[in-house]
């Protein structure tokens, strides 16, 4: 077999697994979209869920997973950020930086549901927690932590290192020039990571089964004290998200129209993942056109 031969088999091969991977995802999407979609209706995403009667909504559950995230980004940004800056500028070379990358890299292949026993193990049992919306947000930050580490040191380190000596070259000091120089230079790098990461965050129900809880009080939308039990800005109370309420109806629901309900908020899912991925690509690549000059 010639040399022709055998990369025009190997190039056929590699489009036949692109193309099984589209259509496998195209069909999911299409299946999803095209069975839920009839089913969102503004009546749908504000009025509250129901146990047993016909006609509930996802208001709460909607809330509660916009909370969850906000929550998990406020604790996993500055402290991936932060990691990710330390170990492209400042960690050396020895036992100590090895231990922390391995500590990334075994953090980043933990399966969910482990996450979720640590979170139930630590945060809602040992910190006494209890069911909790920040109980739900630890433990999607001790998931999503990895994630923005690597983007954040993969960014920086993307960056031409005569960028950065032009700047040390200059008396400027080491900080000042990864504060005005390095992270602002990656900083579409950056953002796009955090937005792919949030969806991935808001599609996360395995952790929140054993964290967050799987019911959630009839929230007040007129009171935002957030030491009220029935407000929802209170951050110690359980709240059910919009993935963890389709795993229950599909699992646990006994109303008359829980099929239509599951399609109706697995739609509702799946366009807001979509929205966080399109987003990303968006505002990462308007971002560095503006950095860079191309527009």
């Amino acid at each position: 077999m010639n040399r022709r031969i055998s990369n025009n088999i190997a190039t056929s091969v590699f489009i036949l697994c692109a193309v099984v991977m589209i259509a496998t995802l195209v069909y999911l999407l299409g299946y999803i979209l095209t069975n839920g979609f009839a089913e969102i209706d503004w009546s749908f995403l504000s009025s509250n869920s129901s146990s047993f009667q016909e006609g509930g909504g996802i208001k709460n559950q909607l809330w509660n997973s916009f909370y969850i995230l906000m929550m998990t980004m406020l604790f996993s940004v500055p402290l991936g950020v932060l990691g990710g800056i330390y170990l492209a500028e400042y960690s050396k070379p020895g036992k100590i930086t090895n231990v922390i990358r391995t500590s990334v890299e075994v953090l980043s292949s933990l399966p969910s549901i482990v996450v979720g026993m640590f979170g139930l193990l630590v945060f809602v049992q040992y910190m006494g927690l209890g069911y909790s919306i920040i109980a739900g947000a630890l433990a999607l930050t001790v998931f999503n932590l990895p994630v923005i580490v690597r983007v954040t040191e993969d960014s920086i380190r993307s960056i031409p290192l005569k960028q950065k000596n032009a700047s040390l070259a200059l008396g400027i000091t080491h900080w000042h020039t990864v504060k005005t120089v390095l992270v602002p230079a990656a900083f579409p790098g950056i953002l796009t990571g955090v937005i792919l990461s949030a969806g991935r965050v808001f599609g996360e129900a395995a952790a929140l089964l054993f964290t967050a809880g799987l019911s959630t009080p009839n929230l007040n939308f007129t009171n935002w004290n957030p030491f009220e039990s029935t407000s929802p800005l209170n951050p110690f109370r359980s709240a059910e998200t919009l993935s963890v309420h389709i795993w229950k109806v599909n699992s646990q629901g006994i109303m008359p129209d829980v099929l239509e309900i599951a399609n109706g908020s697995a739609a509702v899912l799946i366009i807001f993942v979509l929205i966080f991925n399109l987003s990303a690509r968006i505002i990462g690549g308007f971002i560095f056109a503006k950095i860079s000059g191309k527009k």
